[in-house]
């Protein structure tokens, strides 16, 4: 027997197709049947990142997915991961260090190079696991990035990896998606396209059968699977599609009947980490909304200005904006604000950056008596400690930027470096993602924010778990993929090994039985 174990990629017509969800929800249904899987993301573009246990840095994604198959967090389930922070060049973390920032042109060129490291962490995941279920990024079909891809079919071709393609046909369009993306492609990538997945499927799915027959007639494929929509999929949403402006973080909910708070999260131009609101929007009676006007900020009963990316540029965004003064103006009225990571930087008396923005000292808000210095080593860690008033925290840190002097209350404590975070009355800022995941942390914050924003009548949820919530939805999709998807076909093309893939694609398309591959 091969010691490359079984794998197969999942990719998409678009960006935001459902592919991560999917991956998930394989890897959920797969580890329930008793399959050792792992997930895999070769190159990942995204500001939502965690950090695994040996201080490495993976997209946010990876690390859910980790968790729908039992698993910690693994640098080799994310090996490149790009984090935008202008529209022309990103910082590079491979491995989970970091590796530079370039620009895109740069960036084309040493993709060959990286190439390298996708292949061997790969082949690493197969040697251990019995199954790899990789995740394409953005569409396969983007042929101008072809000649240097190491997510899409570049790596499909490479591993020999049959493709299921995805599409979300709630947006619309979805088999002209489907035709064209298979279209675009060359034939030896075609080849290894296995079959189509329909994802957010609304009514009736037998009004659909007639296109999926025409499709079939066209392409040779059939499609694997319609998966219907559910809209209380979104915790851990990776993509910046899924927190627009104006839009509700968080799934249908039942109010218990109490009072609720209003949360007002600033959407800023490069956003990071933005999963950490979604804990509170988790809780029944706490409203989250993404927003970009000073009218939200002012009428809010709590302010979070989340990570970002470009915490300077940001901080300038915000003056220009009219919501710096808004977020001021709350504050010195005594109502809450909450700062995290670059957002915490942001509420500063003064921040030095010569290494992210190079743009030296500029003033911060100035609602925290603290100076910021962003340094070229960056901070990479778990974060395991408590608050001031004595709840245990947990967390993770990733950021340049480090404390230099503070003249104001510690908020938090880390079990091993101690002081972490600042606070002065209503304003709390800390570099600690995650902390509101979890629960004696989070009921405690928010008991605090509801007294100071005259909200007596709110309670937390006593016996609301976030892990549980996060738990229930990776059961919810591998739920959706068992009852939805052919997973026969899914085995089938997990038992395609590393030969080639005729047969077994042949077998998909209906035209024959697949040879053993025994």
């Amino acid at each position: 027997m091969s010691d490359n174990h079984g794998a197969l990629l999942v990719g998409g017509t678009t960006s935001d197709a459902g592919k991560s969800l999917i991956v998930a929800g394989l890897c959920r249904a797969l580890a329930r049947d008793g399959v050792r899987v792992a997930p895999f993301k070769a190159q990942n573009m995204s500001n939502n990142s965690a950090v695994t246990l040996d201080g490495g840095e993976i997209g946010r994604a990876q690390a859910f997915q980790a968790v729908a198959c039992g698993l910690q967090p693994d640098t080799r389930f994310n090996p490149v991961l790009l984090k935008p922070g202008s529209d022309r060049r990103s910082h590079v973390v491979v491995r989970g260090r970091p590796y530079g920032d370039v620009g895109a042109a740069d960036y084309h060129v040493r993709r060959s190079e990286l190439s390298h490291v996708v292949a061997d962490e790969l082949a690493s995941l197969r040697r251990d696991f019995d199954a790899v279920i990789c995740e394409g990024a953005g569409s396969i079909a983007e042929v101008n990035l072809r000649a240097t891809d190491i997510a899409n079919m570049g790596l499909a071709r490479a591993a020999d990896l049959p493709v299921l393609l995805v599409t979300d046909i709630d947006r619309g369009g979805s088999l002209a998606h489907l035709f064209g993306t298979l279209a675009l492609l060359e034939p030896d990538d075609q080849a290894l396209v296995a079959g189509f997945v329909i994802n957010k499927f609304r009514g009736d799915p037998s009004l659909l059968d007639p296109g999926l027959v025409t499709l079939r007639e066209r392409t040779g494929r059939r499609t694997l699977g319609v998966l219907p929509f559910a809209d209380n999929l979104w915790i851990d949403a990776e993509d910046s599609l899924a927190s627009p402006v104006g839009r509700r973080v968080g799934g249908p909910v039942a109010h218990t009947g109490g009072q609720r708070l209003t949360v007002a999260a600033i959407r800023l131009p490069r956003t990071s980490n933005t999963t950490d609101v979604e804990a509170l929007a988790c809780e029944p009676d706490v409203d989250v909304t993404w927003v970009d006007d000073p009218a939200a900020v002012r009428a809010a009963d709590l302010v979070v200005l989340p990570g970002s990316r470009a915490t300077v540029s940001d901080l300038a965004w915000l003056r220009s904006t009219g919501l710096a003064d808004a977020v001021v103006d709350r504050a010195r009225a005594g109502r809450p604000v909450l700062g995290v990571c670059g957002g915490f930087q942001m509420l500063a008396r003064r921040i030095t950056d010569r290494v992210e923005s190079t743009a030296g000292t500029v003033d911060g808000l100035g609602l925290l008596d603290v100076d910021i210095e962003f340094r070229s080593d960056k901070t990479l860690r778990t974060f395991s400690g408590h608050d001031g008033a004595g709840a245990p925290v947990a967390g993770y840190e990733i950021h340049h930027g480090v404390v230099t002097r503070s003249a104001e209350e510690t908020w938090l404590v880390d079990s091993e470096t101690g002081p972490e975070g600042a606070r002065r009355g209503p304003v709390v800022g800390t570099h600690c993602h995650g902390l509101l995941d979890g629960d004696d942390m989070r009921r405690s914050f928010l008991r605090t924010v509801a007294v100071q924003a005259g909200r007596a009548g709110f309670t937390p949820a006593a016996g609301l778990s976030v892990a549980k919530v996060r738990e229930d939805q990776l059961d919810t999709i591998a739920d959706l993929v068992t009852e939805h998807l052919d997973m026969r076909a899914v085995h089938r093309l997990l038992e395609a090994g590393t030969g080639p893939l005729p047969s077994v694609l042949s077998w998909l398309s209906g035209n024959r039985a697949p040879e053993s591959r025994a």
